[in-house]
């Protein structure tokens, strides 16, 4: 295999605790694993990382200098103005979009570009660096983890949103994705460099049964929650109503706000906790009996969380939130009693394995070379 020099662009890295940062996170520690020349472009946030480019023989940069710049306040007029500027400007992530073109600048010609969304607005200062640098490397590859425009919004986004993305997908040479589910949110015109490489890590692949010896079901939960895209709260109200079942139901969330009114009602059947590493939420996976997958409204989104379930051989009792039913409950219950035949099942988990991902992407150079 012919070395590389190879660079990934990202805002989110370790260790920071979210999808997108385990996306480059995993890439970086792969291919410079396999002997490729790794730099990482991100926002170091103070953190050192001289260990980690020690143990991981690579090269980590800051593409932040200075301070980031946010309006903060909780009064009317403050929350009104990020509004405004969020809605209308992207702000404050659009500050991304200078900062990286300048910092490519500096940095010399690679052979393959990865650059990491959310947010786009990372994608966008790759376009304006490289179409003053079209040497800046050889292959670029724009990987989204979610769609810019045909996603879930609380509002309808200004039209020139549209307009942006438009511009937006000319440039990269490929477009990647994690779900083949999310391809029609993007624009006809651009979807011919589109590839479907999921969510990569470094585990081994075993799919023995564990021997959970609970004395009463024990299921967990790990993201992010919302009233408008993962809503527990149908699935919450119906744990409400199950008085004669012992059960604890852990959730690992930064939203923790939606549950506290159901903490009063489930007492000890509810724990409410932070995030915690990927590495130590894994061993706690081990330990229950089964795992909840909230589904997304959108198709063209699906949590990474359910990656890890598969990992480490858990039942998945995946729940509609808006829609949550008769089915939905006969399923909860079957569960509780560890009868898992409705279980989601994830196909072909060696999709996952992160050489599998990192050779997804080498091939895409080699495709266009």
């Amino acid at each position: 295999m012919d070395k590389k020099k190879i660079l990934i662009v990202s805002r989110a890295f370790y260790p920071i605790i979210a999808p997108r940062s385990f996306r480059a996170t995993e890439l970086a520690k792969e291919f410079a694993r396999q002997g490729h020349d790794v730099t990482v472009l991100t926002h170091k946030r103070n953190h050192n990382y001289s260990d980690f480019e020690k143990t991981h023989n690579l090269k980590i940069e800051d593409f932040v200098k200075g301070k980031w710049k946010e309006i903060k306040g909780n009064s009317i007029v403050s929350k009104a103005f990020r509004f405004i500027l969020s809605y209308f400007f992207l702000y404050p992530n659009i500050q991304l979009t200078p900062l990286i073109k300048k910092a490519l600048k500096n940095q010399p010609a690679c052979n393959l570009l990865i650059s990491i969304a959310k947010p786009f607005e990372i994608h966008w200062g790759v376009a304006l660096a490289r179409n003053k640098n079209i040497k800046l490397c050889e292959v670029w590859v724009a990987d989204c983890g979610d769609p810019f425009i045909g996603k879930e919004r609380k509002t309808i986004p200004p039209f020139y949103y549209k307009l942006i993305d438009k511009w937006f997908c000319k440039h990269p040479d490929f477009i990647t994705v994690p779900i083949k589910e999310a391809i029609p949110a993007y624009h006809p015109e651009c979807r011919s460099k589109i590839r479907v490489i999921p969510q990569g890590f470094n585990f081994k692949i075993s799919r023995d049964i564990n021997d959970i010896n609970n004395k009463f079901p024990k299921f967990v939960y790990a993201g992010l929650l919302s009233l408008e895209k993962r809503n527990p709260t149908n699935f919450l109200n119906f744990l409400c109503t199950i008085k004669n079942t012992i059960f604890k139901f852990i959730v690992f969330t930064k939203n923790k706000d939606i549950l506290e009114p159901y903490q009063s009602i489930l007492k000890d059947k509810l724990e409410v906790k932070d995030f915690v590493p990927r590495e130590e939420l894994l061993e706690l996976l081990k330990k229950v009996d089964f795992a909840v997958n909230f589904e997304n409204r959108n198709k063209a989104q699906s949590p990474s969380k359910l990656i890890d379930y598969a990992i480490v051989n858990k039942p998945i009792l995946s729940v509609k939130t808006d829609s949550f039913n008769e089915i939905d409950e006969i399923h909860t219950i079957e569960f509780l009693n560890k009868d898992y035949k409705n279980q989601l099942v994830i196909e072909n988990i060696e999709q996952y394995h992160i050489k599998n991902v990192t050779n997804s992407f080498l091939n895409l150079y080699n495709e266009n070379s």
